[in-house]
């Protein structure tokens, strides 16, 4: 595509276009202001709520109660703001670690620079799969088709002419280009129809459903406890507005202020373990749905393997190339008989022609630039003695790029046209090649990747193909070239890992059936002697019911599969209610990926087009990464059922005063009051909440299949109520009373006041926050008691839980602030009786724990891990 008469930009006059206009990017904008987000912080329902509260409490005049509702409001809008802040900066710094990249001809040479850099007047170089970075004109074209439904709708791709434009943000399909730069950045098509798309509303994700619905629900119970507790005390004589007032402090305690904050730190958390893991999540709340994951879908090559093609064989009529060496170095050792040698060298030459892909020296060694099998074509071309790309002879006068349909493409060269391909696209262009056929087979079994290499002569010198269809005829077979590429080392072990989650998996590929099962085999995927776990792509039902039962099995193996058929493998398996991970990294996976519930594009090897298609980036394109996105995803889950468990259960603490108080028609004193409910939720509740949302994955994450089922279940809220906040409460009113009774009081008697009651209910209040300290660790798991899961995995809980006993000392013994919360130290006694309630907790939880363990063992039940 390069001809001599195109040299492109120089590096002066493109570094002095980029500093006249600017980086070729989109101008950022912001859906909403940042003001207008923080005020919507305070004006949603629970705020609108608060602010009404705090305005009948001026007018009841309690103005210090007042201000500790205003503070509550301001405060937790400021928190949530400032967390989706950091989300969304997160997510901004997770696009940018994955740079696009263009070439272009630069001094007359082919360049890879940053598509950042493009300037007008550049010369792109676009190919299949390639991203256009922005507007320019064609040059040359040679079977270029450009997929536009991002700007036109229209899903058949364009087939632009030279002289023809094309936009930024469209991709290339099928074939080449030469394109020159008219337009960058802001100037661009695609930057116009931003600007007019840009603040439309987003569809909201399973996550943001399923926080609604929890969100909802503890909003009805909030409001139904505070009217009837607003019922209660009016019915013992308590006027209506303070009564009213007395309500809001309960519906107060009830609420999870920080839900949604914690939530979005735990997904930014777990967004940012993953990139350190090589996987970039490119929608936040991707990291949840990847924890549902119950069956994958994988490519072979380089997801499986290494994606480190080197040729190890050839074979040819007159005889066969042994090849042995390593990496992309252009020396390697080769055994071939002298009459194959010829014919050897012609087949690497030819194979290299039809190749663009090359290798290159650099500080790591030789590295392939392009297509890692043409890489290694190249590679094999110089250690057969065919010497380098500069030795190759002839003109090419047309090129018709490789397309999934045919699965080959062709050069025409002096007269000659030279093809490369699947063999099962190609020998049936070819004359007769005895030992061919044999020569495939054995190649195939090995689990090696087979390509054919054909040559032939047209009619007539002067007459250049109009398409492929004229070009391949009459062709002759030079060979078959063998490429090995090694499974990853780690892959065996991570499909045990699967298997151990309940999570299947299939390898969908487009290669020969006896080269995949192969691979197959030797990875653990499907088992020796199981014929009925291999199938063809063609051979698959059309009925999706059919294909879906069809395809349910662990270990199955898909070859010579079209895009087509992948998407068609993505709805019939989610129809069965799979959550399916879907791998691609060609344009046309990119339907696919988007059906999936999770589509996962590769970092390294794949196009534009994928990436842009999927939910989830591997950076080093690696199996593996995949199943370490799973373990983040599930471990995110369960975060936030961690928080809810945990905020909960110490609101029972909080409430359960009210209620003793109710019960006892006010004969009973609160042990605490609405300003050290506040005190407790916007104070030492908070740090805790927010380190459970951090926790790491545990070796216990992948533990069996996905949890299914809802963030607020019966589970959570029976422990939270029945077992933790139970335990909280009754050490709380044990502290409380255990402070009167030193103080010689005695059953029956009236309750003493001043010094004392404000000495009992810090006692109370003592118990709560000691009681918080203890269920957060007990809240880290579900089935383990606290001593057997270590603090080394989460420093944050511990940093977390001393800022919350350094905050209850401040609030007991700063006298101002213990005077406007109406509570005082605790007597020795009281304290005493408050710190049990770190081993009430811990003891009680181990119990139940325990319990359900037993009755598991011995009649099954839910999965709660971890």
């Amino acid at each position: 595509m390069v001809g001599a008469d195109v040299l492109g930009l120089t590096s002066a006059q493109a570094a002095r276009l980029l500093a006249e206009n600017g980086p070729n990017r989109l101008p950022v904008q912001r859906s909403r202001p940042w003001w207008r987000v923080l005020a919507a912080e305070m004006v949603h329902f629970f705020a609108v709520l608060f602010w009404a509260a705090g305005v009948l409490a001026f007018v009841a005049g309690m103005p210090q109660l007042g201000v500790a509702i205003f503070v509550v409001v301001v405060l937790n809008g400021v928190f949530a703001f400032a967390q989706e802040e950091r989300a969304q900066h997160a997510a901004e710094r997770l696009r940018q670690m994955l740079p696009r990249r263009v070439t272009v001809l630069r001094d007359g040479r082919r360049t890879e620079i940053s598509a950042d850099d493009l300037v007008v007047g550049d010369v792109m170089l676009l190919a299949e799969g390639d991203r256009i970075s922005a507007d320019g004109q064609v040059l040359r074209a040679a079977g270029l088709a450009v997929d536009t439904s991002s700007m036109t709708g229209e899903s058949v791709p364009e087939r632009p002419a030279v002289a023809d434009v094309v936009n930024a943000g469209c991709f290339v399909v099928e074939g080449e280009a030469q394109v020159t730069v008219t337009a960058t950045g802001a100037r661009t098509r695609l930057a116009g129809i931003a600007g007019l798309t840009a603040g439309q509303g987003e569809m909201p994700t399973p996550l943001r459903r399923e926080l609604t619905r929890a969100s909802r629900a503890i909003a009805g119970v909030a409001m139904a406890v505070g009217a009837v507790f607003f019922t209660a005390a009016v019915l013992i004589g308590m006027p209506p507005t303070e009564g009213f007032l007395f309500a809001v402090g309960v519906t107060v305690a009830v609420v999870p202020e920080g839900l949604l904050p914690t939530v979005t730190l735990s997904l930014a958390m777990g967004a940012q373990r993953m990139a350190r893991r090589h996987a970039l999540v490119r929608h936040l709340e991707a990291v949840q749905t990847l924890g549902s994951t119950t069956y994958i879908c994988t490519d072979k090559t380089g997801t499986l393997t290494q994606n480190q093609m080197s040729v190890v064989q050839a074979w040819t009529p007159p005889g066969t190339a042994t090849v042995t060496g390593i990496g992309y170095q252009p020396t390697a050792e080769v055994t071939v008989t002298p009459e194959a040698a010829t014919a050897v060298r012609l087949l690497a030459s030819v194979a290299r022609r039809c190749s663009s892909g090359r290798i290159e020296a650099s500080e790591n060694g030789w590295q392939p630039r392009g297509d890692p099998m043409e890489a290694a074509l190249d590679a094999f071309a110089r250690r057969v003695g065919a010497g380098d790309p500069d030795s190759d002879r002839g003109t090419e006068l047309a090129r018709f790029p490789f397309d999934t349909r045919r699965r080959r493409m062709a050069v025409v060269v002096d007269g000659r046209v030279l093809v490369k391909g699947a063999p099962d696209a190609v020998l049936p262009l070819c004359s007769s090649a005895p030992g061919a056929a044999e020569a495939l087979h054995a190649m195939a079994t090995r689990g090696l990747r087979v390509l054919a290499v054909a040559a032939g002569d047209l009619a007539s010198d002067a007459e250049i193909p109009a398409s492929a269809q004229e070009a391949e005829r009459d062709l002759h077979l030079l060979g078959l070239v063998a490429l090995e590429d090694p499974p990853r080392p780690s892959v065996a072990a991570v499909l045990r890992t699967c298997r151990h989650a309940g999570i299947r998996v299939a390898m969908v590929t487009g290669d020969h059936p006896e080269t995949a099962v192969a691979v197959a085999r030797e990875i653990g995927l499907a088992r020796t002697g199981d014929d009925g776990q291999v199938l063809l792509g063609g051979d698959l039902p059309e009925d999706l019911e059919e294909l879906g039962e069809l395809l349910d099995r662990d270990g199955m193996v898909i070859a010579r599969v079209g895009p087509e058929t992948k998407l068609r493998i993505a709805r019939a398996l989610q129809r069965r209610g799979h959550v399916v991970a879907m791998t691609g990294d060609g344009v046309n996976d990119a339907p696919a990926l988007q059906e999936a519930a999770i589509g996962v594009a590769m970092g390294r090897g794949g196009t534009d087009v994928a990436r842009e298609a999927a939910d989830v980036v591997l950076l080093d394109d690696n199996f593996a990464t995949i199943v370490t996105a799973i373990e983040e995803g599930r471990s995110t889950f369960f975060n936030i059922r961690r928080f809810l468990t945990y905020h909960l259960s110490d609101n029972v603490a909080e409430l359960a005063p009210f209620i003793v108080w109710a019960l006892s028609a006010g004969h009973f004193p609160l042990a605490i009051g609405v300003l050290q409910v506040l005190a407790l939720d916007i104070g030492t509740d908070v740090f805790p909440a927010l380190a459970l949302g951090a926790e790491p994955p545990d070796r216990r994450t992948l533990d069996g299949p996905p949890v299914r089922g809802h963030l607020l279940d019966r589970a959570v809220m029976f422990r939270a109520f029945a077992v933790l906040g139970l335990a909280e409460a009754a050490v709380a009113l044990s502290a409380f009373t255990a402070s009167f009774l030193a103080a010689g009081w005695r059953p029956g008697e009236p309750f003493p006041g001043g010094a004392v009651m404000w000495s009992a209910s810090g006692a109370a209040f003592t118990a709560i926050v000691l009681g918080q300290a203890a269920n957060a660790f007990a809240c880290r798991s579900a089935d383990m008691p606290v001593w057997r899961v270590s603090v080394r995995t989460n420093w944050l809980l511990v940093v977390a839980v001393v800022i919350e006993l350094a905050l209850l000392l401040m609030l007991l013994y700063v006298p101002p602030v213990a005077a406007l919360l109406t509570h005082a130290a605790p007597s020795p006694a009281g304290f005493l009786v408050a710190t049990l309630s770190i081993p009430a907790v811990v003891l009680v939880d181990a119990a139940y724990k325990w319990f359900r363990r037993r009755h598991r063992r011995h009649h099954g039940g839910e999965d709660h891990r971890p």
